[in-house]
């Protein structure tokens, strides 16, 4: 038996500050005496004593860019290995779809690019949104057949 195998809760009940001595919260309700800090309404996040604080005093660096990368890059060398490991058949058409089942590329794509990098030995056909010349050139030289979505 383990502890998180229970299937109860353990509830612990909260404990109500400021309400008297006897309450062990009482009185400065564990805030102790005086100061900024005791008081309502105070937020000293990267405060400083006056001193310029750290994320002001480093250099800002790096760019985030808006545009969201959802295309899923693969190369020919890896639709080979892919291929002959049989985890996609020649007589599927090779697409996203098909990747995403097989759990070879991530859910978060949307859009599939063929890169030229690796030989073929096996023809396949293709389904893609982007394909590079070389890839092209190499799919089409073993009589594969290549769409492209818009």
């Amino acid at each position: 038996m383990r502890l998180n195998k229970l299937n109860f809760i353990i509830k612990k009940s909260k404990k109500r500050v400021g309400r008297g001595i006897g309450s062990t919260k009482g009185k400065t309700c564990g805030r102790g005496h005086k100061g900024q800090k005791s008081r309502s309404g105070v937020a000293i996040k990267s405060f400083e004593g006056g001193q310029m604080p750290l994320y002001r005093r480093l250099p800002k660096r790096g760019f985030k860019s808006l545009k969201v990368n959802d295309i899923a890059m693969i190369n020919l060398s890896k639709v080979e290995d892919i291929i002959k490991s049989k985890k996609i058949s020649t007589n599927l058409k090779l697409n996203l779809q098909n990747l995403q089942k097989s759990n070879l590329i991530h859910k978060k794509f949307k859009r599939l690019k063929i890169l030229g990098s690796g030989d073929l030995k096996l023809k396949f056909d293709v389904e893609v949104n982007f394909i590079s010349n070389s890839a092209k050139a190499k799919i089409e030289k073993l009589g594969g057949k290549i769409t492209v979505i818009k």
